[in-house]
């Protein structure tokens, strides 16, 4: 019987990140792969964000990555790009760089660090006892280690093992995904109809000017959006020609495809990142849509946050009770990357701070649990969704603008209402005036935009301007006429110290700034 510290199950990049981490720190540890090999099929995520560049920073790392891909300014939240160039912070952009080459980079700096990876392989189940807990690969191979880490994806044989719920909200979108070869040129980018969202591109390309250039090499990456969410079977060429028919009148001429996949925007998160000596992270503690590659950079961010304190706990260094602070430090950081889909095209706001001990982001303590319980991503997109359904044939600019504003605060306090019953907050005061704000910050933005978009635009908008005003992100379009100065509010937020910002395009509009405030500033005292 082979015995290690800690077995990883999966080799993805959550998988080789804390890996790295354990044997940086001498912690012996192997890794059970059931790929053959590091190859993998399929685009996955397309980059990493600022925060996950910092952290292969600390590790000596990043410059693998970022001489392998192309820096940027890819923040963003469904169609809006947001810059954060003036971030305080050597690496102020994000990096597109695709999952198979992110993986690549890491497993090279994992075997340089002696790690095995057992290819090939696959976890069968296991036995937890006192003394450590027993692993039974599928081929018969037995391991013996301390503690198991399920890195094994979103359907974790790890997880379902250890009994621990995977609670969730089912997809609203689905998507087809391919890789083919097309015998007319379609319209690279990303695209929206009535019909739906489609896009098209390369593997090769280039970023000029923050637009992407693509190389006429290769085959022809295609997404286009499937009309509803019950397929069940796996999706053919068939299926992608008549996907594209419907919504871009011609297939052209698509043929030869090397892969073919779907996705949704299926959310789910694991109940409990530990049980006893199995712990989870990655897509096997919570999946959200893979558009922005969030999976990926929450992931590595768990990898990060979970390895020093196994390597503390292993070494007798900490007790083993420390283990219990990565559920209570991660969990909440997933629960707001619960975030609505992002919309083909821009990834989802994420945020930064988040990281390996010490940082900043990782508080403890009821507060810090209470944003799972309020998952306002999650929230926000099921009331948008509520409200454009209603007026999915009409323009909002022949309506009554203060009938809307009455009608989108109705649908508000009727969602947050019935997630309450589901959900009920750990802190009722934080929940009460949390929701406030949203309401308020939700219906400045409608105004807004009710000048400026007809009611489709408005759809793809509206969540990015909302998330940007209560984020803290700073939106990428400003208002060079705006003598406003920006409303700043800093609060302790469920994940560190952030500062709320209403700027740019959000000052034009008539924000009740002195109620934002008072409200801002009754969350402090309960921070």
């Amino acid at each position: 019987m082979s015995n290690q510290s800690v077995v990883i199950a999966g080799a993805g990049p959550t998988g080789l990140m804390l890996a790295g981490e354990l044997a940086l720190a001498g912690v012996d540890v192997a890794v059970v792969e059931r790929r053959p090999n590091q190859e993998l099929s399929g685009a996955r995520a397309l980059g990493i964000s600022s925060r996950t560049i910092e952290v292969l920073d600390q590790r000596g790392i990043a410059n693998r990555f970022l001489s392998a891909g192309q820096t940027a300014q890819i923040t963003g939240f469904a169609v809006t790009r947001l810059d954060i160039s003036d971030f305080p912070t050597r690496h102020n952009y994000g990096l597109a760089l695709r999952q198979k080459h992110i993986e690549r980079i890491l497993a090279g700096w994992v075997t340089e660090l002696k790690v095995p990876i057992l290819y090939g392989r696959e976890i069968a189940g296991f036995v937890q006892h006192d003394a450590g807990i027993d692993v039974a690969l599928a081929d018969g191979q037995p391991l013996r280690a301390q503690y198991l880490v399920g890195c094994d994806g979103g359907r974790s044989v790890t997880r379902k093992a250890a009994g621990i719920d995977f609670p969730g909200w089912d997809p609203t979108t689905s998507s087809i995904l391919a890789e083919v070869e097309m015998t007319e040129k379609p319209p690279y980018g990303v695209h929206r109809s009535a019909a739906g969202t489609y896009a098209f591109g390369r593997e090769e390309y280039e970023i000029k000017g923050g637009e992407i250039i693509y190389k006429d090499v290769g085959p022809i990456g295609v997404m286009v959006t499937e009309p509803n969410t019950n397929s069940t079977a796996e999706p053919t060429l068939r299926d992608l020609k008549e996907l594209l028919i419907a919504v871009c009148g011609t297939d052209y001429g698509v043929h030869s495809p090397t892969w073919i996949s779907r996705f949704t925007d299926m959310t789910r998160q694991a109940a409990q990142y530990r049980n006893g000596r199995v712990l989870l992270a990655g897509d096997a503690a919570h999946v959200h849509s893979p558009i922005g590659g969030l999976g990926l950079s929450t992931g590595v961010q768990d990898a990060v946050n979970l390895g020093w304190k196994l390597a503390q706990v292993i070494k007798s260094t900490s007790p083993d009770s420390l283990l219990d602070t990565y559920h209570a430090e991660r969990h909440p950081v997933a629960a707001r990357r619960d975030l609505p889909p992002a919309g083909a095209g821009g990834g989802a706001l994420a945020v930064e701070g988040e990281g390996g001990r010490g940082a900043p982001g990782e508080r403890r303590g009821e507060a810090a649990l209470d944003l799972q319980a309020i998952d306002a991503g999650k929230l926000l997109h099921d009331i948008l969704r509520r409200f454009f359904e209603g007026h999915r044939r009409e323009s909002l600019l022949d309506l009554d603008r203060q009938q809307l504003r009455q009608e989108l605060a109705e649908i508000a306090d009727t969602v947050f209402d019935e997630h309450e019953r589901v959900v009920p907050p750990l802190n009722k005061q934080i929940w009460k005036i949390d929701r406030e704000i949203r309401k308020i910050l939700l219906d400045q933005v409608l105004l807004y935009e009710l000048e400026t978009q007809e009611a489709a635009e408005a759809e793809q908008v509206l969540p990015a301007y909302f998330e940007v005003a209560f984020g803290g992100m700073r939106s990428a379009a400003k208002d060079p006429d705006s003598r406003e100065e920006p409303l700043e509010l800093t609060r302790e937020t469920f994940v560190g110290e952030e500062t709320i910002k209403i700027s740019g395009q959000i000052d034009r509009v008539d924000v009740a700034r002195d109620q934002l405030a008072e409200l801002a500033s009754a969350l402090v005292q309960f921070g």
